[in-house]
């Protein structure tokens, strides 16, 4: 996880030149072959496949984050973004829902996993991966294409390659700048809190709180199952979220700052519940678990519904981070969402790192005071964004 968090990071840097260069159609399709690829690894995993297809899977990730923002942004206008946005993250995390449930059923009650197990399951996966990155070609273009701001010139065929090449670098250029920026904007800078924020949750939600649930000696025989029922209620929260908010941003006359508040009082719920139910060293604890107890005794249905608040929230948050970055820069869309990534992939990477060495309470104390403070970072640009609504004016370049 930290070679991959860590090369994403850095990767982001150059995505925007790539997307500019190659377009987002082409972009997700390769990044999909090396998804492919890291599933495969699991097939028969060797330590260097293994390492090596996490640095490669790094820097696909990065493009592939980046293309599928610009494709967002252009397939959508002012009207649109939010419920893509919404449909767009609905079927992402449902893959948190399917897979999980899958696992629950198919291997309740083994204490090992089997290599037949492991390999039915990761053929399976890699061939359906396989199948969705070819599907990537069937999504449509937009009649007046327009991506990364770029205007495109009816002359284009009669470029010869020098010329094709020198523009293509011009693009690339062009991108990198503008990433560049982008960074120290206002409004990029406010958003930045609101995205650190979704890096630490995400790494909570996705590898903290798991290892905490299994650590729990007192949940008996089910704690290791509890695991991948955690996971489905996480995908569930998910998906509700991003289904709900994608149908009422038809009717959004309140913005965005409702649902943005709506996940931060989930999330402030879902962590003084887990602050209640699980032990301070469960994050910490050794293989054998912990049997300390926190303020409550730990409640196997507790912990569940702290799954679903979690979900729910990360949800809310990063459906309404899309929708706001595809409307602000709707021409530069490509930077926008590298910066967006690089920011949060910075932050879950850290969160990875700590995560070993706090005790659980200091680990939500952290993200309360990232919550809050870019909560508010998000209400100053969404209010400007209203503003730019009501003077007609145009905000969609930097």
């Amino acid at each position: 996880m930290a070679i991959i968090y860590g090369v994403f990071s850095a990767s982001n840097l150059i995505t925007p030149s790539v997307v500019a260069i190659v377009g987002p159609q082409l972009s997700m399709f390769a990044s999909g072959l090396f998804y492919s690829m890291y599933i495969a690894v699991f097939i028969q995993p060797f330590p260097w496949s293994f390492y090596t297809a996490s640095v490669f899977i790094g820097i696909a990730a990065a493009v592939l984050w980046t293309a599928q923002g610009n494709c967002l942004t252009i397939n959508s206008d002012e009207h649109t973004i939010g419920r893509n946005s919404g449909i767009f993250w609905a079927l992402l995390q449902s893959s948190l829902f399917f897979g999980n449930l899958y696992i629950y059923f198919a291997w309740q009650g083994k204490t090992q996993i089997s290599e037949s197990d492991r390999r039915t399951v990761f053929i399976a996966l890699t061939v359906i991966s396989l199948v969705g990155t070819v599907l990537f070609f069937l999504i449509r273009k937009p009649d007046s294409e327009n991506v990364l701001g770029e205007d495109e010139s009816s002359d284009d065929q009669d470029l010869d390659v020098n010329e094709s090449a020198q523009n293509n670098m011009t693009k690339a250029v062009d991108a990198f700048k503008k990433s560049l920026k982008l960074c120290v904007t206002k409004e990029m800078l406010l958003l930045s809190i609101t995205t650190a924020y979704t890096g630490l949750e995400l790494t909570f939600f996705s590898g903290v709180y798991g290892t905490c649930i299994g650590a729990i000696n007192k949940f008996g025989t089910e704690e290791k199952s509890l695991i991948g029922l955690s996971g489905i209620f996480i995908g569930i929260g998910e998906i509700l979220g991003g289904s709900l908010f994608g149908l009422l941003s038809k009717n959004n006359r309140f913005g965005r700052n409702p649902v943005v508040l709506l996940g931060i009082l989930v999330h402030f719920i879902a962590f003084y519940l887990i602050f209640l139910n699980m032990p301070g060293d469960a994050p910490i604890a050794p293989v054998e678990g912990t049997d300390s107890s926190a303020y409550i005794k730990p409640s196997k249905e507790v912990a569940i519904l702290c799954s679903l608040l979690l979900g729910l929230g990360d949800s809310c948050f990063n459906t309404q981070l899309l929708s706001v970055l595809g409307f602000l820069y709707s021409e530069d869309s490509a930077p926008a969402f590298a910066v967006f990534k690089f920011v949060q992939s910075i932050c879950a990477a850290v969160a990875f790192f700590y995560s070993n060495y706090l005790l659980l309470h200091w680990q939500l104390l952290v993200m309360v005071i990232f919550g809050f403070f870019g909560t508010i970072s998000f209400f100053t640009v969404e209010w400007e964004a209203a503003a730019i609504v009501a003077r007609g004016s145009d905000y969609r370049s930097i």
